[in-house]
């Protein structure tokens, strides 16, 4: 059992998500906060504080993996438009993201990584100041 407080875990999850994304997180807490203030803060405590501050894996890692469950999923665009953006931050290049998708055409289908390898382009772009097609 550990001695860790929720606003440990809490500040640690904000930091992570800093790390990753380069914005704080505010956009997502003032959200939720009327209609599920606690959903917000277990995004944060649990998934950011606690499972990407593991030492298992690299960021770079972490969020190639992130981007394969959510082609998968075939239904979570802004989310995946969110991880691709993130995945780039930590490391990730554009040709690994694009196969880390097209690899997902084998479990998730060529629809969900058609659409995603869509969003891909669309975050590509916007990187680069293109106008997207």
């Amino acid at each position: 059992m550990t001695n860790e407080t929720e606003t440990d875990r809490l500040t640690r999850g904000q930091a992570k998500l800093a790390e990753i994304t380069g914005r704080s997180g505010e956009q997502v807490m003032t959200a939720l906060a009327d209609i599920a203030p606690d959903f917000a803060r277990y995004i944060f405590e649990f998934g950011y504080g606690d499972i990407y501050s593991r030492p298992g894996l690299d960021l770079r890692t972490r969020m190639l993996a992130t981007v394969a469950g959510l082609v998968t999923l075939g239904h979570a665009e802004r989310e995946l438009e969110v991880h691709i953006g993130s995945a780039l931050n930590c490391g990730a290049t554009r040709d690994e993201m694009v196969e880390t998708i097209m690899q997902m055409a084998l479990y998730a289908g060529f629809p969900a990584a058609l659409n995603a390898l869509f969003v891909a382009k669309r975050v590509f772009a916007a990187r680069e100041g293109a106008p997207e097609e």
